[in-house]
């Protein structure tokens, strides 16, 4: 139970130098972080981001829910908005305890420094994605990832322009490079059309470890069956001794597995345990299922949620398919990064294809525990010298971390970011029912709503997209009246106006 407090002289004097100090240590820890990056700084609009997201990463350092419960009842600032302006935060609580401190005369930060940080973030968006068409209210952002058809169909490019459709994601781990070059025509021509832009965003496919040349595909496997993940083909007999018995399309996961490590299949429906290491691989032992039980296809996502593995973030494909997406694409999504050697590798690749190879965006896509810990480093290394945005890949991200830490990880990621002025997209599963469907679920309408705190929102593909993209740029406009970042908007519900009698004038 919170104490309470009154506002007396030495309890405000108490709690203004306990914030005095707090906003030194902040300055001094935030300045010196600052100062082992700016070398390396070769944006300069990057600086003050670079500088923000030092402070940040210094004022959350310290637990802070004491100092908030003392400012809660004067009415001040608890901090809980600091993201994009640590600094004139702390100065504007520190100005006004002044004032009531009845001290020297305060000085509040100016309005320009205390948004800057909102127009930089703005200016950073448009500079990713383009400037939205005039007279559009919607501030964030709608890609749609595309399907194999659209290579060969330019109406459903066209009706999903025409719908509000501001990105269009071409997943490289699928179709060839003359699909990908019939997209971009279509994207391209049909943004001409409506006097737009519409950004092209590639996405490199990444160390996917998969399933393959599965024996045993018709068998559901149920909690308690055995089956062998190899480093090579399976062989017939294999599947008289496991239930089922695959192989590992990156063999060099196997070698990293320890006894007692989760692995889940199919994106997370199936989850199993390391239970032994024979040479050809390792046997698993299943511990989750669907109710009724799974079948282990082919080309099904492996994870390895408690294995930290060492990789390289570019596939001898990605860098095949780097000779078309340097060339064509807007932005180019990068998957499973984790480090900045990994930011660095992207970047000497696209050096020695491009002339001026700090223009294109990147956006690292951050699913994995290894990659929201190095986090700062890797907007520090990427941001440093070229657009760059975070998509929060919630498919992989929600296995790696666990499903019931997700949200957890959504919030630290979009509060880093934020501190940072980098844009975020929000994707995975978005809409995903009406998508498909054509029909939403109350659960993920929801989700689309909360959406409008980041710049960009992602679609899937599927029959419904063009519908799905109308329900987004509604409930986006919509919410947008109501919530900017994690500010609520205070604007007049109408909604409770019959239950409030006519307002009397404030004295």
């Amino acid at each position: 139970m919170e104490k309470r407090q009154t506002a007396t002289p030495g309890t405000l004097n108490m709690l203004l130098d306990e914030m005095r100090q707090l906003r030194a240590v902040v300055s001094d820890e935030g300045g010196a972080l600052f100062r082992v990056w700016q070398p390396n700084i070769e944006r300069r609009a990057f600086c003050i981001g670079a500088l923000n997201l030092a402070h940040y990463l210094a004022l959350r350092k310290r637990d802070l829910r004491d100092l908030q419960i003392k400012l809660r009842p004067f009415g001040l600032s608890t901090l809980g908005r600091a993201e994009s302006r640590v600094l004139p935060n702390l100065d504007a609580v520190i100005a006004t305890l002044g004032m009531m401190t009845g001290g020297a005369t305060p000085v509040h930060p100016p309005l320009r420094a205390f948004f800057r940080g909102d127009h930089v973030l703005h200016h950073n968006t448009v500079e990713l994605f383009g400037a939205l068409p005039e007279g559009l209210t919607r501030r964030v952002r709608i890609m749609v990832t595309l399907p194999s058809e659209a290579a060969d169909d330019y109406g459903m490019i066209y009706e999903l322009v025409k719908r509000g459709m501001d990105a269009a994601r071409i997943n490289c781990a699928h179709d060839t490079p003359d699909q990908w070059d019939r997209m971009v025509q279509h994207v391209r021509r049909a943004g001409a059309e409506f006097g737009r832009k519409v950004t092209i965003h590639m996405d490199l496919g990444g160390p996917k470890p998969r399933t393959i040349d599965v024996i045993g595909r018709k068998e559901i496997v149920m909690p308690g069956d055995r089956i062998l993940l190899s480093k090579t083909a399976p062989k017939k007999s294999d599947g008289k001794m496991y239930k089922v018995a695959a192989r590992c399309t990156i063999p060099e996961v196997i070698d990293q597995l320890e006894i007692g490590h989760s692995v889940w299949i199919d994106d997370g429906k199936i989850g199993t345990v390391v239970e032994k290491q024979i040479d050809q691989g390792v046997v698993l032992n299943v511990t989750h299922v669907p109710v009724g039980g799974a079948k282990i296809k082919a080309e099904k996502g492996l994870n390895f949620p408690n294995t930290t593995l060492n990789l390289r973030a570019l596939t001898d494909d990605d860098i095949d398919a780097l000779d078309f997406v340097a060339h064509h694409a807007d932005l180019i999504g990068y998957s499973f990064v984790q480090e900045p050697d990994d930011m660095r590798l992207l970047q000497n690749e696209l050096a020695k294809r491009l002339d001026h190879p700090n223009e294109i965006g990147i956006i690292a896509k951050i699913e994995t525990p290894r990659a929201i810990q190095n986090l700062p480093v890797l907007i520090a290394s990427a941001a440093s010298k070229q657009p760059f945005g975070v998509m929060i890949a919630r498919g992989d991200l929600a296995i790696e971390v666990g499903y019931e830490r997700t949200a957890e990880m959504q919030e630290q990621i979009m509060w880093l970011c934020e501190s940072a002025h980098v844009p975020v997209i929000w994707a995975t599963q978005v809409l995903e029912r009406f998508v498909k469907e054509g029909t939403p679920s109350r659960g993920e309408m929801t989700d689309a709503a909360m959406s409008v705190r980041a710049e960009c929102v992602m679609l899937n593909k599927g029959e419904f997209a063009a519908k799905a993209v109308t329900m987004l740029d509604d409930v986006l406009t919509r919410m947008q009246a109501h919530q900017t970042k994690k500010t609520p908007q205070l604007r007049a519900l109408a909604s409770w106006a019959d239950f409030v009698p006519d307002a009397e004038p404030i004295p």
